[in-house]
């Protein structure tokens, strides 16, 4: 569930408090969270809707002008069935202060380097080249470092995303890079 970062900025100000999406079957589920640019959200409900019954408060809750601003969007969507979201801001995104914390002891050092060899164990080893290859090209397109790599930019780009879990690499608008966390252990890992 992608939500521009206007409405993001939105709902962390507690202004947009629903969303409306047209999906075959729903992408969260109430009592879940949702992960994005700005932090977590706390996916509250979702429910079916039809259209008839979408207000124009619930449009200005969504952050749109009026009903028939909201309908004219789910109208451009997939085909589905039309759900209502209740949504709030929760809290910042933890991946943040984790990335951030650059002082590895020997031992998070140690089990961050057993997280990459388990990672490594699937698909053979392919975290620290990499992000040895992140440490010196950042900002590089994800599309460039899958050919310079020799790999499927889809699978990059998710396990990247696992290096990301770690709080190793950042995204960038473009791109990505170390974060401290990933330059502090590149720095503790053996050559």
């Amino acid at each position: 569930m992608l939500f521009r970062v206007a409405i993001l900025e939105r709902i962390k100000a507690g202004e947009v408090t629903l969303a409306f999406r047209r999906w075959r079957r729903p992408t969260v589920k109430g009592g879940g969270r949702l992960r994005t640019a700005i932090g977590e959200l706390a996916i509250e409900s979702v429910a079916p809707c039809m259209s008839a019954a979408i207000t124009e408060a619930d449009a200005r809750a969504a952050g749109f002008g009026s009903c028939a601003e909201l309908l004219a969007e789910l109208d451009g969507q997939q085909q589905g069935e039309i759900y209502r979201i209740a949504l709030r801001f929760d809290r910042p995104d933890p991946r943040i202060a984790l990335r951030e914390a650059g002082d590895l002891s020997a031992d998070e050092a140690a089990s961050l380097a057993q997280r990459l060899y388990r990672l490594d164990r699937g698909a053979g080893p392919w975290t620290r080249p990499v992000l040895h290859h992140i440490a010196a090209h950042e900002g590089q397109a994800a599309a460039d470092i899958a050919k310079s790599l020799g790999v499927e930019k889809a699978w990059l780009k998710q396990n990247i995303r696992k290096l990301k879990e770690l709080g190793l690499t950042e995204s960038l608008e473009t791109g990505y890079r170390l974060s401290p966390r990933g330059k502090a252990l590149l720095d503790a890992l053996p050559r």
